[in-house]
This record gives structure tokens, C-alpha cells and sequence, in this order.
């Protein structure tokens, strides 16, 4: 068994199985986020220029359009702030794209709708088709493994991409920063590296009840080949061309829009909010708030301490975790007894089903080969 180490930089620990520390006791993530992503990011300052020349270029290219690019909004701070750099730095007419999953909190809701009707934006809302996003939801579950949140975020990026590809929109933002997300979570956290449609149909093959009739699943290289090389759409990342401090963007969305800053990173979805709080870190034994928060302590916006002290509790306290298991369990159709015995299974992961991992791999270790890619994979 590995000796339990943590980072000296921040909180990073062996809960990642493949950390590797130097003599100095800093890991791999600190030593890529020096050498890789600093270089070329600097910390979003000076880049102005770059940001203002791309804007041109979108801009000329929408002329005659209905808008010049789309942004998936999910009413949380990097998505929000993403329409506000996009619209009054950039001076660029988006379409505000949403997706339902049926997962929103009020909160959430409440943001899009402030950001929209004040920036006089169109929204768009595709909502997912309930009874397969339950289907597939329930079959993860039984499926055992840490990616829980695996079906939402096939569906949003999956509705996003495909809604723009039908639509012929060429450019792509999204709210995907360094500046607060350095530091990717690892593999065996669940965070699995893309759209892996092997993956996800196998589990369903298994454990799933209905038809996938409607539920939106583009594969990994569909999107970041075919659509990308073939298709000639653009995804674009603005927040890292731009000075992004976490709690000056809370602080301007709020003074400008009346937008309402959430607790922790990924709360605006009341089930992602559940399972990063609950069940990953009491059934899977991992923390992601140390890798939220070692993103905010090497950008330098969290002392290591401060980290150390949030991390120290739950984000939510023993009563309303309970609360929300009962309405998880609910809302999925689980009896309670269900979902405790599931909590309770035996641990799995996607290795223990049919996958595209290993081309996954190879497509990511080409990318970061020619520098196409600058956080660290696992």
C-alpha cells in the first residue's frame, strides 16, 4: 500500500494513486502547471490583444447571422462569467444554450434567467427526456463506479455539440479555465476523460430498462475530431485570456446582474452537489474539493490553509445530506433500502466494462505530445 502523502504546495494527496513527489515534496501537478500551462496561459494577464483579435474574427464571420457563436450556460460562476466576457468584453451576440437535465437548483435557474433578460440574450433549453436521463442514471449506479455524474455531463455536452453541428454554428465557448481548474481531477476520482460511448452503452446494455431513444451521446471522437477537423467547429476558452479571479467575477456577476454566488464549485446541480458532498467521498473515499482547491492555491487565491480548513467538513452538514439522499432516492425511483445497499456494494470501475480507454489514452498522449494539451491526464 502506498504511504499516505500530501502535497506541500496544497492539498493534493495519495487518494490519487498515481501522484508522484519529487525530492522537494511537490507533485506532478505542480511541476506541469509550472512548465506547461503557465508558459502559455501567464496567468490570463496581457492577452487582451490575442482575445480582441479572435473577437474580430468571430464577429466578421457572424455578420449576417442570428448570432456569432453559442455558450452552454448552466447558471455557475465559470459558464456565467463566460456570457459576461463574451458579451461586454468581446462585444460578441451569443446564443445562450441550457441544458435540463432535470438536476437544476432554483439558484441556477434563477442566474440564467438574470443574465439573459438583463444582457437581452436568446436562450435555448433543450430538456432532456426524464425517463431515459433516470434510466441511465440508475444504471450507473449499479454499475458501481465513481463517474456518477457521468450522465449529465454526456448530456450537456453531448445536446451542446450536436445542436451546434446541426445548426452549422462554428464557434463554440464554453466556461473551461485554468485559472480555477489547473488542477484536473484524477481518473479514479470519476473524472473519466471524455464522451466514451462504448462506455456508457455497456452500462446501460446491463443495468439499464429503457430505450436511449432521444438521450443526446456524441463520442469523444466524434467531437474533438470529426466536428473539430472535418465539421470546422471551434471550441473556445475566453476565461483564459482574461484575468479570472474567482471571487472578483462572484463579486462583479452580483453587483451587475443580482447573480447569487453558490457554496462550493458544480452546486448549481443539486445532484452533482449530492455526490461530490456524499457519496463519493463516503462510499469512493476521495475528496474533489482537493483538487477544486489546489487549482485556487497555485493560481493564488486560497491560502493552503484555508484549504485545509474547508476540507476539514463537508460542504454539507449531516442532516441535509441525509435530506438529499432521501430526495435522490426518490427522484430516481430507488426505495431508500436500494440505494443504501448500492452505497454499499462493491466498488467498481470502467475498467470492469467494455470501453475505448486505451485509444482515449493514445489520442490524449499525442495531444500532449505536440502540446495540444497542457493539464495533466490519468
Amino acid at each position: 500500500m502506498k504511504k499516505h502523502q500530501i502535497w506541500t504546495q496544497t492539498v493534493m494527496d495519495t487518494t490519487d494513486p498515481n501522484i508522484v513527489f519529487n525530492e522537494r515534496g511537490e507533485s506532478d501537478y505542480y511541476t506541469n502547471f509550472i512548465e506547461r500551462i503557465v508558459p502559455e496561459w501567464k496567468f490570463g494577464k496581457n492577452r487582451l490583444d490575442e482575445l480582441m483579435k479572435f473577437a474580430s474574427k468571430v464577429s466578421e464571420e457572424g455578420k449576417n447571422k442570428d448570432f456569432d457563436c453559442i455558450i452552454g450556460l448552466s447558471g455557475g460562476l465559470d459558464s456565467s462569467y463566460c456570457v459576461y466576457i463574451t458579451t461586454q468584453i468581446m462585444g460578441l451576440r451569443p446564443l445562450i444554450y441550457h441544458v435540463d437535465a432535470g438536476w437544476n437548483t432554483e439558484q441556477a435557474v434563477s442566474n440564467i434567467e438574470k443574465l439573459v433578460t438583463k444582457l437581452n440574450l436568446e436562450l435555448y433549453t433543450d430538456v432532456i427526456n426524464w425517463n431515459e436521463m433516470k434510466d441511465l442514471q440508475r444504471a450507473f449506479f449499479q454499475a458501481q463506479i465513481a463517474e456518477q455524474d457521468g450522465p449529465q455531463d454526456i448530456a450537456f455536452f453531448s445536446s451542446l455539440y450536436k445542436f451546434a453541428r446541426e445548426n452549422r454554428v462554428k464557434y463554440v465557448f464554453t466556461g473551461a479555465n485554468y485559472s480555477i481548474e489547473c488542477c484536473r481531477e484524477p481518473e479514479e476520482w470519476g473524472a473519466y476523460p471524455g464522451i466514451d460511448k462504448t462506455l456508457i452503452l455497456d452500462i446501460h446494455k446491463k443495468f439499464g430498462k429503457r430505450k436511449l431513444s432521444t438521450f443526446p451521446i456524441v463520442d469523444i471522437f466524434i467531437y474533438k475530431v470529426y466536428y473539430k477537423y472535418f465539421g470546422g467547429m471551434k471550441v473556445f476558452h475566453p476565461l483564459n485570456y482574461v484575468s479570472y479571479i474567482k471571487k472578483d467575477a462572484e463579486r462583479l456577476l452580483s453587483e451587475k446582474f443580482g447573480w447569487e454566488p453558490f457554496q462550493h464549485k458544480h452546486h448549481e446541480s443539486r445532484f452533482t452537489r449530492f455526490i461530490e458532498d456524499f457519496w463519493l467521498p463516503k462510499k469512493f473515499g476521495f475528496d474533489k474539493r482537493k483538487a477544486h482547491f489546489s487549482s485556487l492555491i497555485l493560481t493564488g487565491q486560497l491560502t493552503r490553509d484555508e484549504a485545509l480548513q474547508r476540507i476539514s467538513k463537508p460542504e454539507l452538514d449531516e442532516q441535509m445530506q441525509l435530506n438529499e439522499k432521501t430526495y435522490i432516492a426518490q427522484k430516481l425511483d430507488f426505495l431508500e433500502n436500494e440505494l443504501n445497499n448500492l452505497f454499499h456494494g462493491t466498488n467498481k470501475t470502467y475498467k470492469d466494462y467494455k470501453s475505448k480507454r486505451r485509444l482515449i489514452g493514445l489520442g490524449i498522449s499525442f495531444m500532449r505530445n505536440f502540446g495540444l494539451e497542457k493539464k495533466l491526464f490519468r
